[in-house]
């Protein structure tokens, strides 16, 4: 099996060696390869998504960080049926999107979400 080095940061390998402990993975090789197994089958849902589909993605990211939430907003405006965002905290928000559309666009504006660096979490159901 190849080798593959990562640079990680601090707090990160910090919650991947609790998880570690808890779940009682044995090694962060075990652990690191769960992770991209799940991400893996994630990104193939995602593109197996076809045809007329309805979805709900929750967004979550702080009150500072709404420009990537509203400029997706009206990039796929055309596929949003509605929006609610709901400030949870003083710093935090969460935004649901009720999606009904093709398939295809649904999971571009699921991985568009994915890919900002500035969003906490984003989760998307399909129905």
């Amino acid at each position: 099996m190849p080798i593959v080095s990562l640079s990680l940061p601090d707090q990160m390998l910090e919650s991947m060696e609790e998880i570690q402990r808890s779940v009682g993975f044995a090694g962060r090789s075990e652990l690191v390869r769960a992770g991209i197994r799940l991400l893996l089958e994630d990104t193939r849902q995602k593109n197996a998504l076809n045809g007329k589909v309805t979805a709900v993605i929750v967004v979550g990211h702080s009150k500072e960080d709404e420009e990537p939430v509203t400029r997706l907003k009206h990039k796929y405006e055309d596929i949003v049926k509605t929006h609610v965002h709901c400030k949870v905290s003083h710093e935090d928000c969460v935004e649901v999107f009720v999606l009904s559309g093709e398939g295809k666009e649904i999971a571009s504006m699921t991985k568009e979400f994915e890919k900002e660096r500035k969003i906490r979490k984003v989760n998307l159901l399909t129905t």
